[in-house]
C-alpha cells in the first residue's frame, strides 16, 4: 500500500491485534451489538492454573464452534455482532483467554502456544472431543496453534485476519507496536474490559502482556503450518492488516485451504465493536459464508 497507507487503518489494525486504536475513534458503548444471545450456560473452568471464562450459546448438541477473540478484547468486543447470528442454528462456545475480561491471569507471559493448550483443556473440561475453531486476529494465531499442537480436537478452522510471519502483516503495524503503551490504549477497549471485570490492575497487566506478545512475535515455521490437516477457511478484509499475498501463500501451505476476502478493514466483516464505526450487514453475510464452509462436506 506504499507510503500513502492511511494512519487510521494502521491504528485500527493495531487495536485488534494488540489492543490499540486512537482513543478518539469511538465513544464508550458505541457499536456494541443490540442483538443478544443469552447463554445456555456460562462459568469458569479450572484450566492450567487459571479460571477460564466461557459461555455456551445456541443449540445444546452438534459439533461446537469455538470463538477465540482478538488481542486486548473480550467476547463482546470481537464477536458481539456475529455471535447471535452464528448461534441461531449451531452450538457456539465463546471464551476469554488468559488475563482477558473475566478470565484470571497467571504468572508468566501470554503466548499463542499457552492459549492453544488452554483451549484444549477447556474442551476436555466440557467433554468435547472435537470442535470447529473460529479465531480472529490474535485469536486466529491461537487457533492455528491448537490445530498444530492438538490436531485431534479440531474438525475445521476459520483463520481470520492473522498471519504466520512478521512480513505477512503491513510493516506499519510493527512500527506502532513498538510505541504501544497503556496510556494510549483506547478508552473504548478499557471500558469494555471494565464492564465485565472492574480490576483495573488486571486490565493494565493484560495490556502489557498482549503488547509484549506482539513485540516478541516469532514466525511460525512453514513445516508447522503445512502440518495442519483441518479444512481451513482463511478470511480477511481487502484493507486488512494481512497482506493479500500472504493469505494466498497460506492457502498453498495448508492443504485444501480456501480463501475469503471481504470488503473493509480489520474486523469490519465481523462488526468488531471498536474498528467498525457504522451499522453494517456484513456480520450477517460473514456468518452465512462461514456456516456454508462449516456445513460443507
Amino acid at each position: 500500500m506504499g507510503n500513502n497507507f492511511p494512519l487510521t487503518l494502521v491504528f485500527g489494525m493495531l487495536m485488534a491485534v494488540s489492543g490499540f486504536v486512537p482513543s478518539s475513534a469511538m465513544t464508550p458503548h458505541e457499536n456494541i451489538s443490540r442483538q443478544q444471545s443469552k447463554p445456555l450456560k456460562s462459568g469458569h473452568a479450572p484450566v492450567n492454573g487459571i479460571r477460564m471464562y466461557y459461555e455456551v450459546h445456541g443449540r445444546d448438541d452438534g459439533v461446537p464452534l469455538v470463538l477465540l477473540h482478538g488481542g486486548g478484547s473480550t467476547i463482546e468486543v470481537t464477536f458481539g455482532k456475529i455471535l447471535p447470528i452464528l448461534a441461531a442454528d449451531r452450538r457456539v462456545i465463546a471464551l476469554e483467554e488468559q488475563g482477558h475480561g473475566r478470565t484470571t491471569d497467571r504468572d508468566g507471559p501470554v503466548t499463542f502456544e499457552n492459549s492453544a493448550d488452554d483451549v484444549a483443556v477447556l474442551l476436555r473440561y466440557l467433554n468435547i472431543d472435537k470442535a470447529d475453531l473460529f479465531g480472529f486476529s490474535n485469536g486466529a494465531s491461537a487457533a492455528l496453534q491448537v490445530a498444530i499442537r492438538h490436531p485431534q480436537i479440531v474438525r475445521k478452522m476459520v483463520f481470520a485476519s492473522s498471519f504466520t510471519k512478521k512480513d505477512g502483516a503491513q510493516p506499519q503495524l510493527w512500527e506502532f507496536i513498538e510505541q504501544a503503551d497503556f496510556s494510549n490504549m483506547p478508552q473504548p477497549l478499557k471500558d469494555a474490559f471494565l464492564r465485565v471485570n472492574p480490576d483495573a490492575q488486571q486490565l493494565k497487566t493484560m495490556h502489557d502482556k498482549d503488547a509484549a506478545r506482539m513485540r516478541s512475535f516469532k514466525d511460525v515455521p512453514d513445516d508447522a503450518v503445512r502440518s495442519v490437516r483441518a479444512p481451513t477457511l482463511i478470511v480477511l478484509g481487502d484493507q486488512d492488516i494481512v497482506k493479500p499475498e500472504h493469505a494466498i501463500e497460506l492457502t498453498r501451505l495448508i492443504t485444501g485451504a480456501r480463501l475469503l476476502i471481504l470488503p473493509g478493514g480489520h474486523g469490519d466483516y465481523l462488526g468488531e465493536a471498536v474498528t467498525t464505526q457504522k451499522d453494517t450487514r456484513y456480520p450477517e453475510l460473514t456468518a452465512r459464508l462461514i456456516a456454508e464452509f462449516l456445513d460443507s462436506q
